[in-house]
């Protein structure tokens, strides 16, 4: 067993090439898009690393490639938190503890010598993307953005000494014809205490504009969060390109009062329902094929909910959960998962619950001093 630095072309395309090795036969995992893989890695097309630095590392066996990983230095993080963490991400290894322990010592070597005085992870390559080791809920496949893995990876994270920081909750609800009574109830509360407010959806021909005011609302309603860190203007242009596809206006929702926006909503379709049949590549018949099952969504998946904090716990969340049930219900889908939610974010898990949501899978983020 040796680890290698990826330097060449070839090292990159094994490293994003990997995960179809890993999970061969797993019929719950979903190749991701080849080309997207690529661009969330790429220096040169993703803003993250503009203020981020990667260092991607394999481990071959025999001349074959059994393991990957990145570790990710954000100094957006270091000076918005104040704390020297360096990150580990896109894990990926064959059921082979040697082969985790050279890749993440290797990393955690890698961070130490930057002056970095813990390890976290994994990310992939932030909170803002895909982040988290699926720890429980292994019987059912990842929506949208969420990740995936074997069933042996915590165990080969714990052997090597990471140990839990957070945990990331999804909840699975139905799309109701009729509100349960709890939401249905506090919508009728902010009604009253807001007769003002108002619901309308995302206005696609006004995007660039729209985008602004979303900003405003994630980086106020999140400020507090647990390891967040705002989007700068290009990574929000980023996220916004490689979501438009997906966009359903009826399911990008403002609450305003007296015309200013104070919260969003944003449910996306679970496209990994269409993406499982092609494998990660949009040949000329793929597009065909991803048109065809995009079309027999059942699921979508809650990415965004958040109300300024002046106006917090006044019910205008349940306003925006009711408008989209009903929105989502007209449109066709079946279910929903909120995802993801910290384990110490009482208030939105609590909305979850009284939507009716329950805890399906678990994410964890994992820590270590170095």
């Amino acid at each position: 067993m040796e680890i290698r630095a990826v330097e060449s072309k070839r090292d990159r395309k094994e490293f994003i090439r990997l995960p179809w090795m890993i999970y061969k036969g797993d019929p719950n995992w979903v190749p991701p898009l080849i080309s997207e893989a690529e661009r969330i890695l790429d220096p040169r097309k993703n803003p993250f690393w503009e203020h981020a630095e990667q260092k991607l590392f394999l481990a071959v066996k025999e001349g074959k490639v059994v393991g990957r990983v990145a570790g990710i230095i954000d100094r957006n993080h270091i000076a918005f938190h104040k704390e020297k963490v360096g990150f580990f991400g896109f894990f990926e290894a064959i059921n082979d503890y040697e082969a985790a322990e050279l890749l993440l010592s290797q990393v955690r070597q890698w961070l130490k010598a930057k002056g970095m005085k813990a390890m976290r992870g994994p990310l992939n390559p932030c909170q803002n993307e895909e982040c988290g080791l699926l720890v429980q809920g292994f019987y059912a496949p990842p929506v949208m953005m969420m990740t995936y893995n074997p069933p042996y990876y915590p165990e080969l994270f714990e052997k090597f000494g990471l140990r839990k920081v957070r945990d990331l909750y999804a909840y699975y609800a139905p799309v109701y014809p009729q509100p349960p009574q709890l939401l249905a109830d506090a919508a009728d509360f902010a009604r009253k205490k807001h007769p003002e407010a108002t619901i309308r959806p995302l206005n696609l021909k006004r995007l660039d504009e729209e985008v602004k005011k979303v900003k405003a609302i994630y980086n106020s309603a999140w400020e507090k969060n647990w390891g967040f860190v705002p989007l700068t203007d290009k990574e929000l242009t980023f996220l916004v390109e490689r979501l438009k596809p997906l966009a359903v206006p009826d399911l990008a929702l403002f609450v305003e009062l007296h015309g200013k926006p104070v919260g969003f909503l944003l449910c996306i379709p679970d496209l990994n329902q269409a993406l499982k049949h092609i494998n990660g590549r949009l040949l000329p018949f793929a597009w065909a094929k991803l048109l065809y099952y995009s079309r027999k969504i059942t699921d979508m998946r809650l990415v965004i909910m958040g109300v300024i904090k002046e106006y917090r716990m006044s019910g205008l969340e349940a306003l925006l959960y009711l408008v989209g049930n009903r929105n989502a219900y007209k449109l066709g889908y079946k279910g929903v998962e909120f995802s993801w939610i910290l384990d110490i974010n009482i208030l939105t898990r609590r909305a979850a619950e009284n939507y009716g949501g329950k805890i399906y899978k678990t994410y964890r983020l994992y820590e270590m001093r170095i």
